[in-house]
């Protein structure tokens, strides 16, 4: 737990996240995002596409405070839509309110999210609403709900440690849902706090929706829960039409086409962009486990000691200081 709260700590810094920025290449950021640019990740999807293997693209932001900022976000994304209409690419899009605008006004980010999801609707592609901390949570669901009265081509995130998540699966059971475990810290008040309850909690929410639900994508590298998604399914005849697994950009690369080969429904989600520190700071947060999950080293050899004890801190604290 302690590791888990120090990661998080880590995606929050400012500092540290600007300084990544500035030095991704020379700390191998290629390794867990698939470009900087719309063209380096198209590239990427269309190799991942070769293997059956379908998308939902990420474009990473972090501290979004100007309203200039979120427009830039919000033309960079339907830019993204743009290109997997003109490469027709098997992928779809994955953003987060708050990278639109959440945080400065809520009628301003949600003209931003319409807009997105209109142009996306177009094209017959997918829009996942990723959730966030606990206090956009409410106010990132009913822009959800709302854009669901007119729009058909919108989804969204249950995060396992909530205790609200039931009642959430629940409303949203006839939409495409991801079902995750959650990244941030957030106090005993309204979250689990112990890994066994939210790991129980995240089974339970998987076979519940798997039963009830529209659509499911079952988010993990744990090969425990996907084998035991494989005999539920299985158990219950559920087609595999009806669910997918998830993993990230970089993660198990060799399970996820092999699970692809078996004729499962897999998807990568894939982060593009400059901004991967704080992105990778969460799914460390998510699963420590997962440094030793990453097909190549994410730090050279030079500063992968640095990585076992503070995932980068250490490194980017000295480009900081150096460059003061």
């Amino acid at each position: 737990m302690l590791l888990r709260d120090f990661f998080i700590q880590l995606s929050e810094n400012e500092l540290l996240n600007s300084t990544a920025k500035k030095y991704g290449p020379k700390l191998g950021a290629q390794s867990v995002i698939a470009g900087t640019t719309i063209e380096e990740t198209i590239a990427s999807i269309k190799e991942l596409n070769t293997h059956n293997i379908s998308c939902t693209i990420d474009n990473l932001g972090e501290f979004v405070s100007s309203e200039i900022e979120a427009t830039q976000a919000k033309e960079q994304i339907l830019a993204v839509i743009e290109a997997i209409h003109e490469n027709a690419v098997d992928a779809h899009i994955s953003l987060k309110p708050s990278h639109l605008g959440l945080d400065i006004d809520v009628d301003f980010c949600y003209d931003n999210l319409y807009e997105i999801v209109e142009k996306a609707a177009a094209y017959d592609i997918f829009v996942n609403f990723d959730m966030e901390n606990y206090d956009r949570l409410q106010t990132s669901f009913d822009m959800v709900e709302e854009l669901a009265k007119t729009f058909d081509n919108v989804g969204t995130v249950i995060q396992a440690y909530f205790y609200r998540a039931k009642d959430d699966i629940e409303k949203f059971k006839n939409q495409r849902l991801r079902i995750v475990k959650g990244a941030y810290k957030e106090p005993v008040e309204i979250a689990f706090q112990d890994k066994l309850d939210i790991d129980l909690n995240f089974i339970e929410l998987i076979e519940y929706h798997l039963l009830n639900g529209k659509f499911t994508s079952i988010a993990t590298h744990d090969h425990n829960v996907i084998a035991h998604v494989k005999r539920f399914v299985a158990d219950n005849n559920i087609p595999n039409d009806k669910f997918e697994f998830q993993m990230l950009y970089g993660f198990r690369t060799d399970m996820q086409k092999a699970l692809a080969k078996e004729g499962y429904n897999f998807c990568v989600y894939v982060p593009f962009g400059e901004d991967w520190y704080g992105y990778f700071m969460r799914r460390l947060a998510e699963r420590p486990q997962n440094i030793n999950l990453v097909t190549k080293k994410v730090f050279t050899k030079k500063t992968n000691t640095v990585l076992a004890v503070a995932a980068g801190a250490f490194v980017l604290g000295r480009l900081t200081k150096r460059n003061k």
